[in-house]
This record gives structure tokens, C-alpha cells and sequence, in this order.
């Protein structure tokens, strides 16, 4: 069985990847990628009072998920579905900080409201004012893959647009001494039914496994480092505006055959 659907808005942050835009030609090839730090913007879109309470995670998902829907008709009514590998490693450390300490130390009801998976979701929704549904999932390392087929098969059933976020920031020690993710990286979505405009994406269950490819470059090793960044070969392919057939790992036993017509 085959999901059919078009691509609209695009958002990415990543260390020197600062937006579509100015990311599109170091994805395409045309300009080297020089990496560099990850900027976090605040969350304009939000209150004051709720920007304050935001944790990094938020501040990743919420820009690139920003980006995507800026010039997309409606984008504010959008279903979403936000994907994370880690959620928020440095709030839960400090949740197990306090718990381990055992000296009647409370913890913060703002780190436990942001510790929920579905965190970074809540707060679009209430930067925007939408009520539509949405899903928040995690993969392991396979979450944008998780993410992308719930976003196509919602596509496919609803016959609506839909917003896929995936996000991921590295984990405190010693967390990250067991899940170790070498930077910040976010990348979002509009997909749109498959009569809209925008490029073609067909995308196939396949039930039998697939190998993560060997880096063959700076940005592949991104890729390779952060489970959110496995949406890169998907955006290099629609930034250089090529024809492409990707094999994204979904789970030990199968992946996701993804083919991109511009």
C-alpha cells in the first residue's frame, strides 16, 4: 500500500542551518556547510509569562514548526504531529536530580509540566490558539520516520493538511552516557493532500529492515548524530529540487521507502 500526498512549508534549526531559507542551497550542495552553534530564538508567538516558562526542546520545535506554516494558507488550523527521540532529557535529569536527593526537595511544577512528552505541542497550540488534534510520538531513533507515517496516513484519511515536527536536543550527564545525541536539530513539515500543490511524496511501509547509510559527508554524519536529523536526506532531496528514492529505518524489522518527485 502506497500513501500519497504533496509537500508545502518547510522549517529547519540546527547548528548552522538557521532556517529554510538561508539553509535551502547548503542542503542543495551549493554552499558548504560550516556547522557552528545553535541559536535558539524565543518563542515570539507565545505570551510572555508562557515564553518564560519554555525549556530548549520547546524553543527548537516551536521554531522550525514556526517556519513551516509562516506562508501556509491556514496554517494555524493545522493537526500536528510533533516527534522526539529524547522529549526533554535536561528537565527529566532534573526531575531524577531531586528525586535521588531525597531531602524533601519540591520539584518545580514548571519542570514537571514541561518533562511531558507532549510539551513542545501544548505550547504551539497555545501560541496559536488552535484546537485541532494533535499527536505527539516518539521512535527511538526512528521518530521522524514514526512521525512522517502518521503525518501521510493522517493526510491520506483526512484529506487536510498537516504540521510534522521533529525535534531533538542533546541529553544531560549522565543520560548521555546511554543515549548519546551530538546537538540540537529540528525539522517541520506541511504535508498536504496529494491534489494540492508542491513536490510529490510517496511513501511505502516495507517490512523488512534497512541499515542507517555510512556518512559520505559532513551533513550525513549530522544525520547520523541526532534522530531528528534523519529527516535530512528527505530535505536535501527537496531542496536541490531532485528526484529521489530514501530508506528511512522504521523500528529492527522495517523502513519506510520514501520517493520524492520534485
Amino acid at each position: 500500500m502506497s500513501l500519497h500526498c504533496r509537500i508545502g512549508g518547510l522549517g529547519i534549526l540546527g547548528p548552522g542551518l538557521p532556517g529554510w531559507a538561508a539553509s535551502a542551497p547548503i542542503l542543495a550542495g551549493a554552499t558548504p556547510w560550516q556547522g557552528g552553534e545553535l541559536a535558539l530564538p524565543p518563542p515570539a508567538l507565545l505570551p510572555p509569562t508562557e515564553r518564560r516558562r519554555t525549556s530548549q526542546p520547546v524553543r527548537l520545535a516551536l521554531a522550525a514548526a514556526g517556519e513551516a506554516v509562516a506562508a501556509e494558507p491556514g496554517g494555524t488550523a493545522l493537526e500536528t504531529i510533533f516527534a522526539s527521540s529524547n522529549g526533554d532529557g535536561a528537565i527529566l535529569g532534573s526531575i531524577l536530580d531531586a528525586l535521588l536527593a531525597l531531602d524533601g526537595v519540591a520539584i518545580s511544577p514548571t519542570q514537571f509540566h514541561n518533562s511531558v512528552h507532549n510539551a513542545p505541542a501544548g505550547y504551539w497550540h497555545i501560541a496559536i490558539g488552535s484546537v485541532a488534534p494533535s499527536l505527539s510520538l516518539g521512535g527511538h531513533d526512528d521518530s521522524f520516520a514514526a512521525g512522517l507515517l502518521a503525518a501521510a496516513t493522517a493526510v491520506a484519511t483526512r484529506a487536510k493538511p498537516v504540521l510534522l515536527c521533529a525535534y531533538d536536543m542533546p541529553m544531560p550527564p549522565p543520560l548521555d552516557r546511554v543515549r548519546r545525541t551530538e546537538t540540537g536539530f529540528a525539522a517541520a513539515l506541511v504535508l498536504r493532500p496529494a491534489a494540492g500543490e508542491g513536490a510529490a511524496l510517496t511513501l511505502r511501509y516495507r517490512a523488512a529492515p534497512a541499515a542507517w547509510p555510512a556518512p559520505a559527508d559532513a551533513l550525513d554524519a549530522l544525520a547520523a548524530g541526532n534522530p531528528a536529523a534523519r529527516s535530512l536526506p528527505l530535505l536535501r532531496a527537496l531542496a536541490a529540487g531532485r528526484t529521489a528514492t530514501i530508506r528511512l529505518p522504521l523500528l529492527e524489522d522495517a523502513h519506510l521507502e520514501l520517493q520524492v518527485a520534485p
